[in-house]
């Protein structure tokens, strides 16, 4: 059964989504950007042993919190572990008031008409149950958008709706994120077709609502028509390789538009850092992230 006061907070809040959702094949770059190179892992064991390590370390940080934090992305991997002692989830909810989603989906298919689709997603109700026993509230999937093929749009669009249809139909609330590639040269067409091919198939969507993850668009408050639509819960933005400056300073101008950032909310934290100035990069990132949210 879904939890209201989840609903309500992610709909209504102030605030924006954390995306901790790096999996194996972005794990070994994320490591890397927190000062733990390659050689220091020789398994994926060992590998997702660090990276939950380093998401522990955010996660209970004094500046992580549901003041300015909506909700917090999970790779499955994460999911399936414990934070002091409770499962990710719980802790997120019960000692952070953050909302928690699961990262769904398989990787990339190879690219044709301008897009990459997702793989396959054979396993997707065995993942919804186990999320659902969890405690997770929504998930996240992502695919990419290159070139302005209309019809590779379209039916990267009309993926994402199909395995977010059977995502609701699991009592869960689907984040789409048909990504536009922020070096795409022709990325403000691409944006103008995805708009419209949103717009049409949420007219398709009946009562239910979905939340949407886009890259920031070329051109400000390009969607506005989404933040106010009736079917669409919240629109998030990604950072989608913007660094931490750049990446706020385009989200400020986008109005009703929150950040859902991995790279530009990390940028700054590592490893060898002490605990009290590990604390304060990330609330200054927190806390700028949050700002550049709240317009």
């Amino acid at each position: 059964m879904m939890n209201l006061n989840q609903l309500q907070k992610v709909k209504e809040g102030r605030g924006f989504i954390a995306a901790l959702d790096q999996s194996g094949g972005s794990s070994p770059k994320a490591l890397a950007g927190y000062g733990v190179p390659e050689d220091a892992y020789s398994t994926s064991d060992e590998m997702f042993d660090l990276i939950h390590d380093m998401r522990t370390r955010i996660i209970t940080s004094p500046g992580f919190g549901g003041d300015r934090i909506l909700g917090a992305i999970l790779f499955a991997d994460t999911m399936r572990r414990r934070i002091e002692g409770v499962a990710t989830a719980r802790y997120l909810w019960q000692e952070k008031g953050v909302v928690p989603f699961l990262k769904v989906d398989e990787g990339l298919d190879e690219e044709r008409d301008g897009v990459q689709l997702m793989k396959p997603m054979a396993g997707l109700e065995d993942l919804l149950e186990e999320g659902r026993g969890c405690a997770v509230f929504g998930t996240k999937m992502r695919s990419v958008i290159k070139l302005a093929d209309r019809d590779g749009i379209e039916a990267n669009v009309e993926q994402q709706f199909e395995v977010g249809e059977r995502i609701l139909e699991a009592g869960l609330i689907p984040i789409l994120e048909p990504e536009v590639d922020i070096n795409s040269p022709e990325k403000a067409g691409a944006e103008d077709l995805l708009l419209r091919a949103i717009l049409a198939r949420l007219g398709r969507l009946g009562d239910s609502g979905v939340m949407l993850k886009l890259t920031l668009p070329s051109r400000d408050d390009l969607y506005m028509g989404l933040v106010e639509h009736p079917n669409v819960v919240r629109v998030a933005a990604l950072s989608g390789g913007y660094d931490h400056v750049e990446a706020c300073e385009r989200l400020a101008r986008q109005r009703g538009m929150v950040a859902s950032f991995s790279r530009a909310l990390l940028e700054g934290l590592a490893v060898d850092q002490s605990q009290e100035e590990f604390d304060g990069v990330l609330d200054r990132l927190v806390g700028n992230v949050f700002g550049a949210s709240d317009t």
